[in-house]
């Protein structure tokens, strides 16, 4: 936990640069965050003033689609890229909640989350926390602490839920994820949720934010984000905004998409199943 005078806190690691981990932890109203990632939460908050809320609602969707792919699906394996700090509730408790011997792998580019990672879940050996980056994929298939905990010849459930796939198309984000998946066994499943643009001003000025405040955070259209999922079917109820995101009850009475309010036509979710 970062002291309130971040100057006197020096944990080894650059606090001087905002991180989406750290951002994120901030907008949920953690305290694993220092000065710079409050103030990125701060311009969030400007220009989305519910922008805690959708962090919450995205949490709230992480849980019911881990309770989807392991009550339903059946997996008891996760790689979860871009985790961030854990957080309550986060995906191996989630799993754990159906499944006390699901296992889960997080991987994040922040040290930070190493440090912190390792620390608060020394005690679950179902769990491991390692620092490799989703865009250089290969290097997360080949960490060795990767390797030996989960086992590659059995279905596994690759996530990137609060990363967002938001990284400019020039850096063609899709390689990185088809990279990943190649390396899965069939009856894996891709589960991702991502920033939309439907044409919205808050979905515009949730972009705004996540540019000013980290330097990346496009959005993309529902055609553009089902595309990250290369052709793999996806699962009822398909591509949808959280609100109305309920796999594991597709025929949910839900509320139409113009009903919602403003912040919640922000993120939208989908899983989709390697055949």
């Amino acid at each position: 936990m970062a002291p309130s005078d971040d100057s006197d806190y020096d944990p080894g690691f650059d606090t001087s640069q905002p991180t989406i981990a750290r951002v994120y932890d901030a907008l949920l109203g953690g305290k694993d965050n220092f000065a710079a990632d409050r103030e990125g939460a701060a311009l969030y908050l400007k220009y989305v003033p519910d922008a805690g809320r959708c962090a919450i609602e995205n949490r709230e969707a992480l849980v019911r689609g881990v309770h989807y792919l392991v009550r339903t699906a059946g997996i008891d394996q996760f790689l979860d890229i871009g985790s961030g700090l854990p957080t309550q509730k986060n995906t191996h408790q989630a799993a754990q909640e159906i499944n006390p011997d699901a296992r889960a792998a997080y991987v994040d580019n922040d040290p930070i989350v190493l440090a912190h990672g390792r620390a608060l879940l020394a005690t679950n050996n179902s769990t491991i926390v390692v620092t490799a980056d989703l865009r250089e994929p290969q290097s997360i298939l080949d960490n060795e602490e990767i390797k030996a905990h989960l086992d590659f010849s059995r279905p596994i459930a690759l996530m990137v839920v609060g990363l967002h796939m938001h990284f400019h198309d020039d850096e063609k984000p899709d390689e990185w994820v088809r990279t990943l998946m190649d390396a899965l066994a069939p009856g894996s499943y891709l589960f991702i949720t991502d920033f939309v643009d439907t044409g919205e001003p808050l979905q515009k000025s949730m972009e705004r934010a996540g540019l000013e405040s980290l330097g990346n955070g496009w959005i993309r259209t529902p055609e553009r984000i089902e595309q990250h999922f290369l052709g793999m079917p996806l699962v009822p109820p398909g591509l949808d905004f959280l609100a109305r995101w309920y796999p594991e009850d597709p025929d949910a009475d839900v509320p139409a998409a113009d009903e919602l309010a403003a912040y919640q036509r922000i993120l939208m979710a989908g899983i989709a199943k390697k055949v």
